[in-house]
């Protein structure tokens, strides 16, 4: 079931077309990512979805329909800027927020402690916000997103100032509320987290859909036949079927002619005698197809 559905939505501000017929749906039980480069839509995409802003045309189902003062309480919002109080104290600042989502008191302190406790700051829950480092005041608006269980969760950066172990607790918080069933937005320029992460995404640039589909359907579509190869030996110069070789750190990429497959290459290799401590497929990542996308897009807009 799909807990958004943005229908072919645009929106301009003044001679600046922000959003130029964007569509996409975001299914419960996934991490959607929606990414692209700066200035290129995401924001005024999220505030669209959030009722921020009203599209120009086109339309967009929240939770099954139109969006009410209710479903803004089952709906979880992590901006990029840091939202917190600053000279009030955190366990404050977050029952605040949590009471702000419709929860009742009772029900916030019974479940602000083990959030507390979960993400390591019960014990600077007395500190004031601007007493905290970056981080653990990241960790803290992750806790205000969270604690009243939204069945919708919107993201936007959320390993911004995270060392390694937070940002491998946060993942691993965010893979749990999918498990459950939530359906999460991820805004992030981190790619490598998108990788590890995302179910499906939609790359947008210049207020427009470039990109959309699973990982999995991405790279495929984006594959090549080069491969990489460690020889035991020597590799020989020229190889048949084979268009350039490149050393690459104690490797070799071979790039075959069009029309090689990699078996192909493989059965080559082996006829020539070329003894492999490994042979491995490539596959573009994430960041260099994204890099490709863009500056594809780029060129057909000029």
């Amino acid at each position: 079931m799909s807990k958004i559905v943005v229908s072919n939505i645009s929106k301009s501000f003044g001679k600046t077309r922000a959003v130029k017929d964007i569509s996409f749906d975001v299914r419960a039980g996934e991490i959607f990512g929606l990414l692209g480069p700066n200035g290129s839509g995401k924001t005024t995409t999220i505030r669209i979805i959030l009722d921020i802003y009203q599209p120009d045309s086109g339309k967009v189902a929240i939770l099954g329909g139109q969006m009410t003062a209710d479903k803004k309480n089952h709906i979880g919002y992590l901006p990029e800027e840091r939202g917190l109080y600053q000279d009030m104290a955190l366990e404050r600042v977050l029952t605040y927020m949590a009471s702000l989502k419709g929860m009742e008191d009772a029900d916030i302190k019974a479940k602000l402690p083990a959030y507390l406790e979960k993400f390591d700051l019960a014990a600077h829950a007395k500190k004031k916000c601007k007493e905290l480092s970056k981080g653990m005041q990241q960790k803290g608006q992750v806790i205000a997103t969270l604690i009243h269980d939204p069945e919708l969760i919107i993201i936007d950066e959320p390993f911004a100032a995270l060392d390694p172990i937070n940002t491998q607790l946060v993942k691993d918080v965010l893979e749990e509320e999918r498990d459950k069933g939530k359906a999460i937005v991820m805004c992030t320029h981190q790619m490598s987290q998108v990788e590890s992460l995302c179910d499906r995404l939609v790359l947008v640039d210049q207020g427009r859909v470039l990109l959309t589909g699973s990982l999995e359907e991405i790279a495929d579509r984006y594959k090549t036949n080069e491969v990489m190869i460690k020889p035991v030996e020597t590799l020989p110069e020229s190889l048949p079927g084979v268009r350039e070789i490149s050393r690459v750190n104690g490797s070799y990429k071979l790039s075959p002619e069009e029309g090689v497959t990699p078996s192909q290459l493989l059965e080559t290799l082996v006829n020539n005698g070329v003894a492999m401590e490994s042979y491995e497929v490539l596959i573009p990542s994430l960041d260099e197809i994204f890099i490709r996308v863009v500056a594809e897009g780029k060129k057909q807009n000029d």
